[in-house]
């Protein structure tokens, strides 16, 4: 598969990465063969980029990354971790002594004596105009904990504002076929500056995957379920921020265009992986099959300018009215 530089640290990942949230809590259980089988599909498929966070499953998932790859020393692996949501949501808290103390956690968690990237998760708005905080991720990386830092943002604002900051490497963004506001702001100021970009909740939380109806029920420990409205996290992060019927309705649509061969999933894989400035896009895989069937949209030939013009249509007609004046 291929691989992308993020600009500024120099570091490589492959075009699809692979998303760990679901290995570590919120998408129902999954159990730890299931797990580090899924792991191991995805490095098997050319996935040199893993994405996970300290409070994903309470440092499961950091866990597990950690119990994989020191079963597979052969591999180079590219880790991301994020770190911020271990105490409330206040600029107040982030300050070094924290990031310092939650590092410390993260490093145990997987294993290292310092961590490929860590990402700001998703912090308070302030937080990105503060000077305070990036001296400290300096300090970071100054003494060899971290090799370098980003920030995992939830608007276009909060993107171009990190993307300002001289030593942020990379911005993890939502950006789908759901969400397009990134292409127009975020993606040519990052291409411009360096800043490596991924592309998150890519499939729209497995609504572009065209399985589900209106009828699907989710287990009640799927935030599919529990944060429709945002009523645990920023709604952006379930579904893409869409409302549910109209994203089943859209979603049809969108299925319709996949090209012979190519799933619905790995349309809007490839369609991410097309847009000028992406590093790598980080789906989240449920099982070994779910992993390989992601790795291979990085192997595909790029969609058609049809196919690209049917995709921009449905999202102005069906989506962009809801989401774009919030994110």
């Amino acid at each position: 598969m291929d691989e992308r530089e993020f600009g500024r640290s120099h570091q490589h990942a492959s075009v699809v990465g692979l998303g760990t949230w679901q290995l570590g809590a919120d998408w129902g259980d999954v159990d730890d063969k299931e797990a580090l089988a899924v792991l191991e599909a995805a490095a098997e498929s050319g996935v040199t980029f893993l994405d996970t966070a300290d409070v994903y499953g309470d440092g499961r998932s950091e866990q597990t990354i950690a119990t994989f790859l020191s079963s597979r020393p052969d591999l180079h692996v590219l880790v991301a971790t994020k770190m911020g949501r271990r105490l409330e949501q206040i600029p107040q808290n982030y300050v070094l002594d924290n990031f310092r103390a939650w590092n410390d956690r993260s490093r145990r968690n997987l294993g290292v004596d310092r961590i490929d990237l860590v990402q700001l998760h998703c912090p308070p708005t302030p937080v990105y105009s503060s000077d305070e905080v990036f001296d400290a991720l300096d300090t970071l990386v100054a003494e060899e904990r971290v090799a370098a830092y980003g920030v995992s943002v939830e608007t276009c604002a909060e993107a171009l504002t990190a993307i300002a900051r001289p030593g942020v490497a990379s911005v993890q963004i939502i950006l789908n076929p759901f969400r397009m506001k990134p292409l127009r702001e975020v993606l040519p100021a990052a291409r411009e500056a360096g800043v490596g970009v991924i592309a998150r909740v890519p499939l729209a939380s497995g609504l572009l995957s065209g399985k589900y109806t209106k009828d699907t029920v989710f287990a009640a420990d799927d935030h599919r379920t529990y944060n429709r409205h945002g009523e645990a996290f920023d709604q952006g992060e379930t579904f893409s921020g869409v409302d549910y019927e109209t994203g089943v309705e859209a979603a049809a649509e969108f299925a319709a265009l996949a090209p012979e061969g190519c799933t619905p999933a790995q349309l809007a894989l490839r369609w991410i992986i097309q847009q000028p400035g992406v590093t790598t896009v980080i789906p989240g895989a449920r099982s070994p099959e779910q992993a390989r069937a992601n790795a291979a949209a990085g192997k595909m030939p790029p969609l058609s300018e049809e196919t690209l013009t049917a995709i921009r249509d449905l999202y102005e007609r069906r989506v962009k009215d809801q989401v774009e004046p919030r994110w």
